[in-house]
């Protein structure tokens, strides 16, 4: 990979020393032809003069001043000659860096592709593309895809559609107005008429827009405003927010420069990225659904695999062992906290980690293990106590239980 640094480097440099050179000539020429143009301007009967001294003009660019006619061919020639010779060596390296990120770069993906994952699976597929369509705000390529996949208007897909639609449209609607006019408006709206909703989420959308708001009337010199609109809208957050409520009525004191206030970082336009993000999340939360659409996540996820997966692949085929372990990899993936969404429960007994045969199980007592650590507990102990015997001792407390009073534990 160094090498490919360095080769892109001295491609970088010969690029530069060329444009350079082109440049240069360029705006000569474009001097020449502006000193032309105003020549004709200023006296059109003179035009055939003004087109021969342009050529003359032209001409010298390529000669050293006071040189003889001789000498200026040869420079002109030896100009030419260094520039095609840098041109030259400049595709010659471009063709040369693209052969070597095809010969290192290029790789076959169907040796580790399973296309009968998909089989079978066209309608989740479809569901899948649909609800996308939908949760980018192409409602027109959405209808598209339905009509050319052929799907039936008594199709359930397309009720679900429809109702998302609606929400989807709202939604964009709202972040459009945050986005071009910075209108809050629409936003407070929603998020006043889903206060109860938003509290049960814990929530603090609606209250840091009521802060945007009111931010927003102070940079506007209206302190006033700010100072009534804070006392009207803030008391429902003072259990939770009295803080940056008690900071934020302390600012205006500073209202007429506050970006150069010990306060500047309520000015910070990184706030209207955020509350964006905020409003789209909760929304969607809402809806019981992610914030960011699964076919996106799932593309994500595979993306960054795929070069864990390809080097795994060439290691087995080089060891020629083989994996047997279904529906899991030996090694990790490198994700992203917010591409993981679920939580991992190893087991204190076996130490193997839960899946979905094999899920962790919480007794009376509160302690967790895997239901295959349970079972085995429950066959030991009849085992050692008799057939009839079905409680068990805990391997971390002294209390007693049977297999069937452990609950099943969803994380």
């Amino acid at each position: 990979m160094d090498d490919l640094l360095d080769h892109v480097g001295k491609i970088q440099a010969t690029q530069q020393k060329m444009q350079k050179g082109v440049g240069n000539g360029l705006d000569n020429l474009s001097k020449l032809l502006e000193q032309a143009k105003e020549a004709i301007a200023a006296d059109p009967s003179n035009t055939t003069q003004a087109l021969q001294r342009l050529q003359q003009n032209a001409n010298k660019l390529y000669q050293k001043e006071g040189d003889g006619s001789k000498q200026g061919d040869d420079d002109k020639a030896g100009k030419d000659k260094e520039f095609y010779k840098i041109q030259r060596k400049f595709h010659g390296a471009v063709n040369k860096f693209s052969k070597d990120i095809d010969r290192r770069f290029t790789h076959d993906l169907s040796v580790i592709s399973n296309p009968s994952a998909f089989a079978g699976k066209e309608n989740l597929m479809r569901r899948a593309l649909a609800i996308h369509f939908i949760r980018q705000g192409q409602f027109e390529l959405c209808d598209a895809f339905m009509a050319e996949a052929g799907i039936d208007e008594e199709d359930e897909l397309r009720l679900t559609t429809e109702l998302l639609k609606k929400e989807f449209h709202r939604m964009y609607s709202i972040l459009q107005s945050l986005d071009e006019g910075q209108e809050l408006t629409e936003a407070i709206k929603w998020a006043q008429a889903h206060h109860e909703e938003l509290k049960k989420l814990g929530s603090n959308l609606e209250f840091d827009l009521h802060r945007l708001r009111f931010i927003q009337l102070l940079r506007e010199q209206r302190q006033m405003e700010a100072l009534a609109y804070g006392q009207k809208h803030f008391f429902l957050f003072a259990d939770k927010h009295m803080t940056e409520i008690k900071r934020m009525m302390t600012s205006i004191i500073y209202y007429r420069d506050l970006t150069t206030s010990p306060y500047a970082d309520l000015c910070s336009p990184t706030l209207w990225i955020e509350i964006r993000q905020e409003f789209q999340r909760d929304f969607c939360s809402l809806l019981s659904m992610s914030a960011e659409s699964p076919l996106y996540a799932s593309v994500l996820v595979g993306t960054t695999a795929l070069p864990v997966i390809l080097k795994l692949y060439k290691i087995v085929s080089a060891t020629k062992t083989e994996w047997s372990q279904q529906d899991e990899l030996p090694v990790e993936l490198p994700l992203s906290d917010d591409l993981r969404f679920h939580s991992i429960f190893a087991c204190p007994v076996s130490k193997e980690q839960a899946t979905d045969e094999n899920p962790p199980m919480m007794m009376p007592c509160g302690h967790v293990i895997c239901r295959e650590s349970l079972m085995r507990l429950s066959r030991s102990s009849n085992c050692r106590y008799g057939r009839n015997s079905m409680r068990f001792k805990c391997p971390y407390c002294p209390s007693e239980s049977s297999a069937d009073q452990a609950i099943q534990v969803y994380f």
